[in-house]
């Protein structure tokens, strides 16, 4: 028997929505507003910039930058650097006991095999469908046994994969 609970895709997805938007909510009824950085006050201990993939480097966008200042500000975090439960696992750290992750969303679309070969063979375009998967974050300063040296062995890694995949 599977050990996750199915629900079905919409509801899914309106309960991350609301989600989301009963703790913008919340945030303002306290005199918050979440979309608008504290430059200089001191619940600010992080660098003023983007939240990133510890792991890829890439920066968060959208609601999720919104998201993780927020939990960076709430939990005072010092640092903006992310990771998923597996980019953690992957680097053999732990996650410290009793930290809790931070939620945040990839929203895409794509289009099914099948849906592209039907629309190609009747000459119309292909309806996409779009997604969203919510995926949970620690800061990197909620883990154990990860170091920036691994970090940057990592990334290395990485980059001499995508160079040689590059090169083929």
């Amino acid at each position: 028997m599977s050990r996750h609970r199915r629900t079905r895709i919409g509801d899914n997805r309106a309960g991350l929505h609301t989600e989301i938007t009963n703790k913008i909510i919340t945030e303002l009824e306290a005199g918050c507003i979440p979309w608008v950085q504290p430059w200089g006050t001191a619940a600010v201990k992080a660098p003023l910039s983007l939240p990133r993939n510890a792991s890829t480097r890439r920066a968060y966008s959208g609601i999720n930058v919104l998201t993780l200042w927020g939990a960076v500000i709430d939990r005072g975090f010092s640092g903006q650097s992310w990771l998923t439960f597996r980019q953690v696992l992957g680097l053999g750290g732990h996650v410290k006991k009793g930290e809790r992750g931070t939620t945040i969303v990839f929203a895409d679309r794509f289009v099914p095999e099948d849906v592209r070969r039907r629309a190609a063979e009747v000459g119309e375009e292909a309806r996409t469908i779009p997604f969203l998967k919510r995926f949970t974050v620690r800061n990197t300063l909620a883990l154990n046994r990860i170091s920036d040296c691994k970090l940057s062995a990592h990334r290395g890694r990485r980059d001499r994969m995508a160079v040689r995949r590059g090169a083929r």
